[in-house]
């Protein structure tokens, strides 16, 4: 697995991973739509650990500088 993400959309990534657990937890965001932002959130950061997007993959692209 190459890794496709570089580190501004990985620091931008947990920071929207941050903002969908806040809207969550403090109970601004509630029900189905809740449930999804924090999955979605959840998918963020495990992306940003792995640097990789599966998405990114199958579209070809890829936001790490080649070294």
């Amino acid at each position: 697995m190459k890794k496709n993400l570089g580190n501004v959309d990985r620091v931008v990534r947990i920071l929207i991973a941050v903002v969908f657990a806040v809207l969550y937890f403090t109970g601004t965001v509630t029900g189905v739509l809740g449930i999804i932002l924090l999955i979605l959130g959840a998918v963020f950061v495990v992306t940003s650990i792995v640097s990789f997007c599966p998405i990114y993959w199958s579209l070809g692209w890829s936001d790490k500088k080649e070294a």
